[in-house]
């Protein structure tokens, strides 16, 4: 069976041949390896922003709010310029991603990815070396176009080269490395928050994903789609032998391309619907504002600092250990089963926390959590993010990866991407004032989105497993309500 794809053209599923190769193990897990940046970054800044001398530095106001007798639990980090610290780096994401098509198409998905590693590596030089606010934004400027860039060609190159049986099992590493990449940041977080200087150290360590994941990238070739869509049928043709085996023949699968045709299209609604459904479903889960905060939020109900770390640190390995079980069994019960278990997981979940936490301290606030109920607080939270890292988390990039025809793949997946900047910005901004606000509430707010998201997948989202790229029209064709639109 083949790569996942390379244009429109109906055929028979598993008309292509092809195995898995050392080569194409390789080369994913090095494409892979660009979530490290995004989820060291994801990671790392939740807990700088607990760390008492990056506060005094650059936020003293949270400090003196924190100092007062009768501090609202959920108020303490509520601060717009705080938040703004944070949720910068998404609006820069947002303007990188809508960009990156034409990038990815005119220097290709690799390229593309080198590029976005290298301004990821000098905003996390400006922000270690940050003496003042405007800096700190500047640097997660710079980390945003870097992040915004790899999150759009990393997944595409996945799809592309990874044989359509095992599609999701492999696209599921771009999000395994972003989980790594949370767990290694909290667990460095744990260690510099008792240094004077740590929050430095936190910061400008996020260099070392970026030279990792940037050269590793010099070591792989672009994908045989992206070649073609350049003009360089012969590295194509070379690209593709390479991870498909020497053995495999690769014509059929070189010559299946399509005209290029507007992702506006009737015909191509329903792939426009789910790359912006799925990814601004996927920040309404809350994973990502969790993810941020988690240490602000542990500290919030109940843990000191170091525990709050701690809190998140477990927390990562609980996310990261769900990935692994995602590889496994995408492949076997397919995206949609996955996307409905894990909804409901998180329902469950936040409906739980919200429970505890208005029991415990009230609606004021102000009342103290004991130490039992903040770790049965961290029960459901792992439960929750156990759920994430099996559905939501992975197939979010995955499924708007592998829904479009070539022509049109660039611009589908900076749409799905600039819609998770966006909406990622717009949560980050707001969810401290959110909480603030609405107290328990907000896990509320999120676990309805959970019910909302997962009664879309059982009537709108088709199954997509084993399906070569080049046939995805025919999903689309038998279902109940997108056949309207693809069937002429």
């Amino acid at each position: 069976m083949v790569v996942g794809g390379f244009g429109g053209v109906d055929g028979p599923v598993g008309s292509f041949s092809g195995k898995i190769t050392l080569s194409v193990v390789i080369t994913c897990i090095v494409a892979a390896s660009s979530g490290l940046i995004f989820g060291y970054d994801i990671g790392i800044s939740g807990g700088v922003t607990t760390m008492q001398p990056f506060l005094q530095k650059f936020f003293p106001s949270v400090l003196r709010k924190a100092a007062e007798a009768k501090t609202n639990t959920y108020c303490v980090y509520d601060s717009q310029v705080l938040t703004s610290f944070t949720s910068s780096l998404y609006i820069a994401g947002l303007v990188a991603s809508l960009s990156a098509s034409r990038l990815t198409a005119k220097i290709g998905r690799r390229n593309t990815m080198m590029l976005g590693g290298l301004t990821f590596f000098a905003g996390a030089a400006v922000n270690g070396g940050a003496a003042n606010v405007a800096m700190l934004i500047i640097g997660r400027i710079l980390l945003g176009f870097g992040v915004g860039f790899t999150n759009q060609a990393t997944p595409v190159y996945l799809s592309e080269v990874a044989p359509p049986k095992w599609r999701g099992a492999f696209n599921t590493g771009f999000q395994f490395f972003i989980g790594i990449g949370v767990l290694a940041a909290n667990c460095i977080n744990f260690v510099t928050a008792k240094r004077s200087w740590g929050w430095r150290l936190s910061l400008g360590l996020a260099v070392v994903p970026a030279v990792i994941m940037t050269m590793g990238a010099l070591f792989i070739s672009d994908t045989p789609s992206s070649l073609i869509q350049r003009g360089k049928m012969e590295h194509a043709r070379h690209s593709l032998r390479k991870v498909r085996g020497k053995d495999c023949d690769v014509e059929p699968e070189l010559a299946n391309q399509e005209p290029f045709v507007t992702i506006f299209e009737r015909q191509y609604r329903p792939h426009l619907v789910m790359s912006i459904a799925i990814p601004f479903f996927q920040q309404l889960t809350g994973i990502n504002i969790i993810a941020f905060y988690a240490p602000v939020l542990f500290q919030s109900v109940g843990f000191g600092n170091d525990s709050a770390l701690i809190a998140a640190i477990i927390l990562g390995s609980v996310n990261l250990a769900s990935i692994v079980v995602s590889a496994g069994v995408v492949d076997q019960f397919g995206r949609k089963f996955l996307f409905m278990e894990g909804g409901i997981q998180m329902f469950v979940s936040q409906v739980g926390v919200a429970v505890v936490l208005a029991v415990t301290t009230g609606v004021s606030g102000t009342k103290e959590i004991s130490k039992g109920y903040a770790i049965l607080v961290l029960v459901l939270m792992c439960m929750y993010a156990a759920g994430f890292g099996w559905s939501w988390g992975p197939l979010s990039w995955l499924v708007p990866s592998e829904i479009f025809p070539i022509k049109i793949r660039p611009t589908g997946q900076s749409i799905s991407v600039a819609v998770n900047f966006a909406t990622t910005f717009v949560l980050s901004q707001t969810f401290l004032t959110m909480l603030c606000h609405f107290k328990y509430g907000t896990f509320l707010f999120y676990a309805a989105w959970n019910a909302l998201m997962t009664i879309f997948v059982v009537l709108f989202l088709p199954e997509t497993k084993g399906i070569p790229l080049d046939c995805m029209n025919s999903v689309w064709e038998k279902h109940w309500y997108w056949r309207r639109f693809v069937t002429g």
